[in-house]
């Protein structure tokens, strides 16, 4: 399948930080208030998980939550994740099936990075999953611009050109 045949298949809608994706599960149960860390403005579902579709030329966004992000390799091509952490070291894991490359099937991106995302190749994509627990809240959702990202990493300014927010 190709990535319009995914988008269409699959229902993916726009993203906010860029790509396509959509909620394909929302646990039941929540998590109250009083019993999640601070950074937290109020009950959250147990865990939540998205279909994500980035195509090549496309960007992820530098954005952050509040909560770990497992991402799972599915379909297409390899795709970079891009993480600055909070004492601003600058990562990146490739996401793919190619284990003998040393790309991985799934990666948890630490609550409180920055990250964004990049398809390898040209003229492909890349399908994956991503799971949240607790479960994803806009509320917890932080995407800077890009002149306000670099003043915080200015170390890393060219990459957040690159991948910042605009």
């Amino acid at each position: 399948m190709n990535a319009q045949e995914y988008i269409q298949s699959l229902d993916l809608q726009p993203h906010p930080e860029g790509g396509y994706f959509k909620e394909v599960y929302r646990a039941q149960g929540k998590i109250e208030h009083q019993a999640l860390p601070a950074q937290f403005n109020g009950p959250r579902n147990y865990a939540t998980s998205i279909y994500f579709l980035l195509i090549s030329g496309q960007k992820s966004s530098f954005h952050k939550i509040n909560q770990d992000e497992g991402w799972h390799f599915y379909a297409g091509s390899p795709l970079t994740l891009h993480m600055l952490s909070p004492d601003g070291l600058y990562s990146q894991v490739e996401l793919g099936q190619n284990l003998a490359l040393e790309q991985n099937l799934q990666y948890f991106v630490p609550a409180g990075f920055y990250f964004a995302a990049t398809v390898n190749q040209s003229d492909s994509f890349s399908l994956v999953g991503c799971t949240v627990a607790p479960g994803f809240d806009f509320a917890d959702f932080v995407m800077p611009h890009a002149d306000e990202l670099a003043k915080e990493f200015p170390q890393h300014q060219e990459i957040i050109e690159q991948l910042g927010h605009r």
